[in-house]
């Protein structure tokens, strides 16, 4: 996958970038724009599959496209003292998942029916590509499915963006622009309603849903 170089992002060909913090190569493009391609390198397969993940394959290549031409344009504002862009991305990408609410509700509602083996409400997208690989077709969390759609959006981006885009609670706050205790709080109450919509079933079981460790 690529993005138009009319924006200045496209796969970089060198190697030694690699070792260049994320905010350094981000200062180096704004006089070398081509020096942002590396920033496509190291996390656009990580932005197109929680993009996947949220609202499917159909719009996660544009979504993910789009992620970094926003953030490409934005690149001057960036804040150097935060050496990994990661959380900054994934920021990006979770607005732009907000735009598409109803799909969003749409494709986990759909997960949803093809753990319980129910006819698809239709919609147009192949059925195969809207289900989310880490959401299998097991009914438990199928179940788990149908019950992130009726979440309300700020709960659902803190639960997902931390299971999906492998966020701790800190660079979840980063993401989402919010103190890390409020990721907590959000989390701890998204978690709380899955419990209760599951008759006390722990969404934790879940390998996707699992709790953020403890590190002291």
């Amino acid at each position: 996958m690529t993005v138009s170089p009319s924006v200045g992002v496209h796969r970089a060909e060198g190697t030694d970038e690699r070792l260049d913090s994320d905010a350094s190569v981000i200062e180096r493009s704004w006089d070398e724009p081509d020096a942002f391609a590396v920033l496509f390198d190291r996390y656009a397969d990580d932005i197109h599959r929680y993009a996947a993940r949220r609202l499917g394959t159909d719009v996660a290549d544009d979504l993910m496209a789009e992620t970094f031409v926003i953030a490409f344009q934005r690149r001057r504002r960036y804040d150097l003292s935060r050496a990994q862009a990661r959380p900054w991305l994934y920021g990006i990408v979770t607005n732009l998942v907000g735009e598409h609410r109803r799909a969003e509700a749409r494709h986990l509602r759909a997960l949803a029916r093809v753990a319980a083996g129910l006819p698809d409400e239709g919609g147009g997208e192949p059925m195969a590509e809207r289900v989310a690989d880490r959401v299998t077709a097991e009914s438990a969390r199928g179940a788990l499915a149908g019950c992130i759609a009726k979440l309300p959006p700020r709960y659902r981006d803190v639960l997902l963006v931390i299971a999906w885009g492998d966020l701790d609670y800190v660079e979840a706050a980063e993401a989402l622009g919010v103190p890390v205790g409020t990721v907590r709080s959000r989390l701890h109450r998204a978690r709380r309603r899955l419990r209760d919509a599951l008759g006390g079933s722990d969404p934790t079981a879940l390998q996707e849903f699992q709790e953020e460790p403890d590190h002291g």
